[in-house]
């Protein structure tokens, strides 16, 4: 039994959620793909994963293994690269995460100018308004809006966004312009149901922060959704300082309770800390890091226009 391929064939029916998947992703009958997953419990004398109807689950031992199979895999492939030259001259894969709307407004257009710098790199642009797992997802490095956990991830701060309330000039002709968070209850609020969705808005900082209960008149998954139904007149919406401030420029929405804002929220770039970085990592975190920060304020009052 070859134990690296072994290794390869456990780790991408865990990614790809089934034996079949695995198949699909390698190329390889699914009757080779299970007796390379048998054969590895076999030689290890105890059960890995849990087979249902639905998807492949793993043991309390399987997802050890899987972690320690992932390491081992990632040292080869580094050696590999670092003996093909990539470690001389930028080039193979990158994945990179971010944002939905982050990434669309400011992660896309930096990666298409790295690309035209760097033609020997591609990428892999992952767009996602939920929290991605470098490590099990194999990402390069990521966008991240909000307090960062401990970790052992090196984070480069790029800026920073904050929550702004805001609804266009002819709704508020119409309806008023609200002057505190509480008189939020009479008037037609757009939610917006993504990463931070819930019916609770929250203004004001420290001790003077107030959370408000909101009855949404119309909600969306997404922000330009939001964004787009605010523009239209359809009500209030609450969204992230970078996703309105085009809007805000050419006048299609009006920012309201800006003396309610909270805090700030930090914006970075994450990635993993291997012993050997490899150059085309370094020469995109070299590349964006710069340009992203510049297209982003690091104060409140740079965020968008009073």
């Amino acid at each position: 039994m070859d134990r690296l391929d072994a290794m390869a064939t456990l780790v991408a029916a865990v990614d790809g959620g089934s034996l079949s998947a695995a198949s699909r992703a390698l190329g390889m009958p699914l009757a080779t793909v299970s007796r390379k997953v048998a054969d590895l419990e076999a030689h290890l004398r105890t059960q890995l994963v849990v087979r249902t109807s639905r998807r492949l689950g793993l043991t309390e031992a399987g997802r050890a293994y899987v972690a320690a199979s992932r390491r081992i895999l990632d040292e080869i492939d580094e050696a590999e690269r670092a003996a093909s030259g990539e470690y001389r001259v930028p080039r193979g894969h990158l994945t990179i995460t971010a944002p939905v709307m982050f990434g669309r407004l400011h992660v896309e257009p930096v990666v298409l100018d790295f690309l035209r710098a760097y033609p020997d790199v591609t990428v892999r642009l992952v767009l996602a308004d939920y929290v991605v797992n470098l490590v099990e997802d194999r990402i390069d490095a990521a966008i991240r809006i909000g307090e960062l956990p401990d970790s052992s991830m090196v984070a480069a701060r790029l800026g920073a966004v904050g929550w702004v309330a805001c609804a266009s000039p002819t709704y508020l002709e119409q309806r008023g312009t609200p002057e505190t968070p509480a008189a939020l209850d009479g008037h037609a609020c757009i939610m917006f149901e993504g990463l931070y969705s819930n019916n609770l808005w929250r203004f004001g900082r420290g001790g003077q922060s107030v959370t408000v209960p909101i009855r949404s008149h119309f909600a969306v998954n997404t922000a330009d959704a939001a964004i787009a139904a605010a523009i239209g007149g359809g009500g209030i919406t609450r969204v992230l300082s970078y996703q309105v401030r085009d809007a805000v420029a050419a006048g299609a929405l009006r920012l309201i309770l800006r003396p309610f804002e909270t805090d700030p929220l930090p914006v970075h770039l994450v990635y993993a800390a291997p012993s050997q970085l490899p150059l085309k990592l370094r020469a995109f975190l070299d590349f964006a890091a710069p340009r992203l920060k510049a297209s982003l304020p690091d104060r409140l009052a740079e965020m968008l226009p009073y």
